[in-house]
């Protein structure tokens, strides 16, 4: 939870400013936000190599390192103003936060009982949120108040979670691991859907994070202030429901609660393509937050299905499944947006009903032999074999 925390300091901070920082003082248009949001994923799409990195050090001290590389790429954002100078940071702060993302996962996943793991991860996410709220606090509050600059609050941001990580790798323990992992890359046919709804989710998040954010800067013209209230929106509802959403997840299990956000997302971006009322962009814009909390029903879905020595470079590959269509899409939906940005937000409730018909074929109950809905009967899983 400490370790959530961390992260969100720098990185809320630093998503929460992007935008306006990108188009108001490196002067970004939707072609270069497109580049730039490519190069920041392309950490995620080689998070496989952490299970390499596992052969040297821990998983615990492998999250401490990329939360201290996550810190220093958010303090020097504002250093460096210019194309390269984003780029180059960029790269940096992706690094730190894929990589401990990664780790976050396979420990949450090992260390977290399978039947508690839902609303868990629900509480992981509302603590992860009140340090988003102390972020987003700083901006909304300060940033006219104080006339905060860019670099001050990129500086604040980075050096407290730098201090947050000498904190923790001073005061807490080396927590016991879970099951021994294994220090080879694992791909398994069983987990094939487990891959395809984790790439159709890499898919989507780019709609959200690269461009529904950009809309509400460049056409309705939200400025710090407006998108740091957003954010603080964004915040309060998962510090309040994010663990009631997991609760939820763990009562229905994970096929409901996937068909709930893959319908909810179609409708959402059917209504981004031709939302014209800053008000009601903003609201769809908080239904889309919403939805990410739903995310937790695939990794438990993994975790059920799971060999449990399978955890920590499974987490690894799936990332970096996962950024395949993060690395693509930036850039490619960055032209497409010069010339239709509600294509952009069409094709992604395209992707979203992609991504239902994948949900459907979860099973009620999965287990390791039933991994799909025309499993009727657990199986004996022959691991070596696959």
């Amino acid at each position: 939870m400490v370790m959530a925390a961390a992260m969100q300091l720098s990185f809320a901070a630093w998503w929460t400013l992007l935008n306006n920082f990108a188009v108001d003082v490196v002067g970004f248009t939707g072609k270069e936000i497109g580049i730039q949001q490519s190069v920041r994923e392309i950490p995620g799409f080689l998070s496989f190599a952490a299970v390499f990195l596992l052969l040297a050090m821990r998983e615990q001290t492998l999250a401490l390192v990329s939360l201290l590389l996550l810190g220093i790429g958010v303090a020097l954002t504002g250093y460096m103003p210019s194309f390269w100078g984003l780029i180059f940071t960029t790269m940096i702060m992706s690094i730190g936060f894929h990589y401990y993302e990664t780790m976050a996962q396979s420990l949450s996943l090992q260390w977290l009982d399978k039947a508690e793991a839902p609303q868990r991860m629900g509480q992981i996410l509302s603590v992860a949120a009140v340090a988003q709220l102390a972020a987003y606090g700083l901006i909304f509050f300060g940033w006219r108040t104080y006339d905060l600059s860019f670099e001050v609050v990129f500086l604040i941001a980075g050096l407290t979670t730098i201090a947050v990580v000498i904190f923790l790798w001073l005061a807490y323990p080396q927590f016991r691991d879970g099951s021994p992992q294994r220090k080879t890359l694992v791909l398994r046919k069983r987990y094939w859907l487990y891959y395809a709804l984790t790439f159709m989710g890499g898919a989507r998040r780019q709609i959200f994070t690269v461009f529904a954010g950009f809309m509400m800067v460049e056409k309705f013209g939200y400025d710090v202030h407006d998108v740091s209230a957003l954010f603080l929106i964004n915040c309060i509802i998962n510090i309040f429901f994010a663990h009631r959403i997991g609760a939820f997840i763990g009562r229905v299990g994970e096929r409901r609660a996937l068909t709930v956000e893959y319908v909810g997302l179609i409708l959402v971006f059917v209504a981004y393509a031709f939302v014209t009322d800053p008000y009601i962009a903003a609201g769809l814009y908080v239904i889309d937050h919403a939805f990410f909390a739903m995310a937790i029903a695939m990794k438990t879905y993994f975790q059920k299905i799971a060999d449990p020595g399978d955890i920590a470079p499974t987490a690894g590959v799936a990332f970096t499944i996962n950024h395949i269509a993060a690395v693509v899409i930036p850039a490619a939906f960055g032209l497409i947006w010069l010339v239709s940005p509600a294509a952009v937000f069409l094709i992604g409730a395209a992707m979203a009903a992609t991504s239902l018909l994948l949900a459907r074929m979860v099973p009620e109950h999965p287990e390791p032999g039933r991994e799909l809905v025309w499993h009727p009967k657990p199986g004996a899983v022959t691991a070596a074999a696959e």
